[in-house]
């Protein structure tokens, strides 16, 4: 069977297209990620391959990273976060603040059962993973460099407050509410800013399930809902929580006051990670049951 596209698609879509001439002998666009080639072909690939058992699906996310950042115009950015620490006081107080949650375990050692500090414990002692690892050698000096470094270091600790967690399904869910937060919140512009990273996650994870993985791509969907709707209700967004300040709360005080509601089962997409990584033993398999 021959499936193609006829010549009056082609005319509906692409009537608008002008032939743009150029004196420059490479590859040149108004966009500066499409110019940037190493760029251009990582995104290709991340969006189009599968997660085989060679090259993980978080493969590649930091050369992204860093490509962008070093896109970026800083001293924009640096103007509207200006302009949204005049607009917004809690901002301006989490960027004055500068109160980083590089917590270790001892730390939090002390903290009470059902408290933030002790669920903090419980991942570091039986995951073995630290909440330090992106932008380690960054050094906080303003307000940038230290949503940079918080951000990195806050991504475990909105899994656990948000009950959404470390799987398929979770990611999504969380990746999806931070997105949802920051543009009810924030001037565009500076909301995208804070997206960049997220934009590209969404963007790569959802293009590939959708290629390669079925059940993961109807995961997603659901998932990305349900992110949205704990984020409709939350009181800011929670990237400006003082985590340090609130080490020692409940867990419920906690997501009372942050307006974390409805939080999911302990349970939910704990097993989703088979529909789309190839490398795990139970790949393939099916879910017990579908999702409502």
């Amino acid at each position: 069977m021959e499936v193609k596209v006829g010549e009056g698609e082609r005319a509906y879509f692409n009537g608008g297209i002008q032939q743009v001439g150029t004196d420059s002998s490479v590859l040149v666009s108004s966009s500066r990620y499409l110019n940037h080639g190493e760029l251009r072909s990582l995104v290709a690939q991340e969006m189009l391959r599968r997660n085989g058992p060679d090259l993980p699906n978080t493969a590649y996310i930091p050369e992204v990273a860093q490509i962008m950042m070093m896109l970026e115009d800083y001293p924009r950015i640096m103007e509207l976060f200006e302009q949204e620490k005049a607009r917004l006081p809690l901002f301006k107080a989490w960027c004055d603040n500068r109160s980083l949650s590089d917590f270790k375990k001892d730390d939090v050692r002390h903290c009470k059962p059902g408290t933030l500090g002790a669920a903090l414990f419980n991942w570091m002692e039986t995951s073995g993973y630290e909440l330090d690892v992106f932008y380690r050698e960054l050094v906080v000096v303003n307000d940038l460099t230290f949503y940079l470094r918080q951000a990195a270091l806050n991504h475990d600790i909105e899994h656990l407050v948000t009950g959404f967690g470390p799987n398929h399904g979770g990611e999504i869910a969380l990746l999806n509410a931070n997105m949802y937060s920051r543009v009810r919140y924030f001037h565009p512009e500076l909301a995208a800013f804070f997206c960049r990273i997220q934009g590209y996650l969404k963007s790569k994870t959802i293009m590939k399930d959708v290629l390669h993985y079925p059940e993961a791509f109807a995961l997603n969907v659901e998932a990305e809902f349900v992110g949205a709707s704990q984020a409709h209700n939350w009181t800011y967004p929670i990237m400006l929580a003082d985590w340090r300040a609130m080490i020692d709360w409940q867990m419920d005080d906690i997501r009372k006051e942050l307006g974390i509601t409805p939080v999911p089962p302990a349970d939910l997409w704990a097993d989703t990670n088979r529909l789309c990584n190839e490398n795990d033993p139970q790949y393939g398999e099916p879910l017990l049951e579908a999702a409502e």
